[in-house]
């Protein structure tokens, strides 16, 4: 496993020791980086080959030498679609607690338990919360999660059931980040909030190394993400950069394209404007609840990925969505998560416009199970289950399947 230089200022470059867990950069509270000493790393770091560990844990060469809190997450499969021939879809839906966010807090909470931390905190709009609540009740941590009281059920449900202390809050993720901000030195909490600590990132740049090696390290030509703190999507850049530095992969990097739902798109609306950073946005309303981040803390970092990379940021409205989730689970075979699905639909308002050429090869990342997300996408489809008030009462059928 590497050895860790420093933590890099996103922003303001200025390194910072890695001697304890750090939260931002201390000049100018950009995100920190993990660094690693790349000549060494050219020696020692090791490209996986077929077979061997079937988790994040196999790229453990590019990775911060800690003992890991896993729970099997990462190496998630990569699938073909059956009507498009060029078109990929990464499955994070097979990770531990059902979506992308296991593999951030299973390097979060593994560095947190090597660095001593015994209280984590953060906010969440769900499945980052279901995340920490698994891997630190598997690390012996305390786990003070903040959600929006209108997330998933099964959100709320994960949290309870691993042991979390759970607060439901009567606004967006950003209240519920106000909230930990406030309270987080009186309660001795450590707040593992997106981007507000480095290693989330080096959780998730490992579904940078997974796509690379499955497409026989090379690159695809686009990368659909969707983008709520946008955390996967600034992982990946960092691990194209990390594996072209260590002559794992040549070429030229994928168009990155961040996906977000029109009821809450932040960053799509920045892109149009040509501006750096994002504005708040108002009155935030998606199904896709993942996407429901109103000002991104690393917005600067996704609108200069997107554009170095030559790619886009698409938004599409919530019909669109729902309309392209049922596409997939009817032809596909895959109950996508809302999210997910607003990735499907902006491939197919891509290739409409002509972005893409059918004959690109393109990566759709699902980041979760649609079985997540059961009570958002009935209310989407308008189903109403009636309530069932009594059981049905036994009937006795002659002793055949019942007593007489």
């Amino acid at each position: 496993m590497a050895s860790i230089t420093c933590f890099e200022c996103s922003r303001c470059r200025n390194q910072v020791s890695a001697d304890s867990y750090k939260t931002v950069c201390p000049s100018c509270a950009g995100p920190l980086y993990v660094r690693y000493d790349i000549s060494a790393l050219q020696k020692t770091a090791v490209r996986p080959v077929e077979g061997g560990n079937q988790s994040m844990w196999r790229y453990a060469s590019v990775l911060p030498d800690v003992d890991p809190v896993t729970l099997g997450e990462g190496w998630t499969p990569i699938l073909r679609s059956r009507r498009f021939a060029h078109l990929y879809l990464k499955e994070e839906a097979t990770n531990p607690t059902g979506t992308f966010k296991a593999r951030g807090m299973a390097m979060a909470v593994s560095m947190a338990r090597h660095y001593g931390l015994k209280k984590l905190a953060a906010p969440s709009a769900g499945n980052a919360a279901g995340a920490l609540a698994a891997y630190a009740a598997a690390a012996g941590i305390e786990a003070h999660i903040f959600m929006p009281k209108d997330v998933p059920l099964a959100n709320y449900l994960e949290g309870v059931a691993y042991g979390a202390n759970v607060t439901l809050v009567d606004g967006l993720i950003s209240d519920c980040a106000r909230i930990v901000q406030e309270r987080k030195e009186k309660e001795g909490w450590f707040d593992v909030s997106t981007l507000k600590e480095p290693f989330r990132v080096e959780g998730k740049k490992t579904m940078g190394y997974e796509l690379v090696e499955q497409l026989g390290w090379t690159y695809p030509d686009a990368v659909f993400y969707p983008t709520g703190g946008g955390v996967g999507l600034i992982g990946m850049w960092k691990a194209f950069e990390e594996m072209e530095q260590l002559g794992w992969v040549r070429g030229k990097r994928p168009e990155m394209i961040a996906v977000q739902a029109s009821g809450c798109a932040p960053v799509s609306r920045a892109f149009q404007q040509g501006a750096k950073t994002s504005q708040m946005f108002e009155n935030a309303s998606t199904f896709a609840s993942g996407l429901r981040v109103p000002k991104p803390y690393g917005d600067f970092m996704i609108l200069d990925i997107v554009r170095s990379s030559g790619g886009t940021v698409v938004d599409l409205p919530d019909e669109k969505i729902l309309a392209s989730l049922l596409d997939w689970s009817r032809h596909e075979g895959l109950l996508l998560s809302p999210e997910g699905a607003a990735a499907t639909a902006a491939y197919d308002f891509l290739i409409e416009t002509g972005f893409l050429r059918p004959d690109d090869r393109v990566v759709i990342f699902n980041t979760g199970s649609g079985l997540k997300y059961v009570d958002l996408i009935a209310d989407a489809m308008g189903i109403r289950r009636n309530e069932v008030k009594t059981l049905p009462q036994r009937t006795p059928v002659g002793g055949i399947i019942t007593p007489q």
